[in-house]
């Protein structure tokens, strides 16, 4: 049976270049206003307080990680209350290379890793959609367990410490995204599979995304009414029946056309049209370019990846 969080997760190809051991004492509140980068938090020590647009205030503690797979205006602030003057908008960087928000001078009332990862798929929009826009995990063992590892590396000085950060956010990363309803997320792909109907529904959409599919046939599958089955769906996943199966159906033919030499016809089939008309008409109007036009690009990404890859390397190592 395919693993609907596998494949998205997958496609994804999530990496985390950038971190930071940050820390806070006394009042602080840091405001960002990126949109689209994914940004992670995992609280190392203490707690402080993390507003997210849309959603109400979450109090971060100890062993929590939280993630905006794509980050919107939100907030951090020391789990006193601020005010205005209260706002940090640049970091002090302490000798041991830990940045400090607050006053430099007193004991940290929380400390934490916070970063921007990146999903490296040219489909990482379509894909984060049918992620929640804020998940929020606690009281998850192994999480705990990969927390502890992050929390001993981040304070320790050993040979290759930013590698190895690096590599444990990243599987901090996927295992927060498999919390298996663990977690609190608001509607998306997680949400969804934590309920057994609209699970069964979902993993169908995975499993055959070349079958014909229908809300009343997805209804039937889940063993609910048509109008039950419509409405428990979009209150969990955050969209349409169809309109997660049209996403699924696209990310897949996206990658088809740039890892494979298929034909149009073939990616058609594949993703469930029974036509490569009807396919071309359907992939120009969510992708914004016909599929071919797509495909051509894709190739000459990967021709100039390859030369990038065959190329000496030049220059010092910083």
């Amino acid at each position: 049976m395919l693993d609907p969080l596998a494949q998205v997760v997958t496609l994804l190809q999530p990496a985390t270049p950038f971190s930071k051991r940050g820390s806070g004492a006394g009042r602080w509140r840091v405001l960002r206003t990126e949109v689209g980068r994914p940004f992670y938090c995992a609280i190392l020590e203490g707690a402080c307080r993390l507003k997210a647009d849309g959603y109400d205030e979450i109090v971060l503690e100890e062993g929590d990680f939280v993630l905006l797979p794509s980050a919107y205006n939100f907030s951090m602030s020391s789990y006193s209350p601020t005010t205005p003057e209260d706002i940090v908008h640049t970091s002090i960087v302490l000798p041991d290379g830990e940045h400090r928000v607050g006053n430099p001078n007193d004991s940290p009332d929380v400390r934490f890793l916070v970063g921007y990862c990146v999903f490296r798929s040219p489909d990482a929009a379509l894909l984060s959609s049918l992620l929640p826009k804020l998940v929020h995990v606690r009281g998850v063992d192994r999480l705990a367990t990969l927390m502890q590892l992050v929390g001993d590396e981040a304070r320790a000085q050993r040979p290759a410490r930013d590698v190895v950060l690096e590599r444990l956010l990243e599987v901090l990363l996927i295992e927060a995204l498999r919390s298996d309803g663990k977690t609190n997320t608001s509607p998306g792909l997680l949400r969804g599979l934590t309920d057994e109907r609209i699970a069964i529904a979902i993993r169908r959409i995975h499993e055959s995304p070349e079958q014909p599919w229908t809300v009343a046939q997805l209804a039937n599958e889940a063993t609910l009414s048509r109008s039950a089955f419509y409405e428990r769906f979009g209150r969990a996943v955050g969209m349409a029946p169809m309109e997660y199966l049209l996403a699924w159906r696209m990310a897949l033919a996206k990658d088809l056309l740039r890892r494979e030499k298929a034909s149009i016809a073939d990616v058609a089939e594949r993703v469930g049209y029974s036509s490569a008309s009807t396919f071309s008409v359907a992939f120009g109007r969510h992708v914004g370019l016909p599929p071919a036009r797509y495909a051509r690009g894709a190739s000459f990404d990967r021709v100039l990846q390859a030369e990038a890859d065959s190329s000496p390397e030049t220059g010092s190592i910083a």
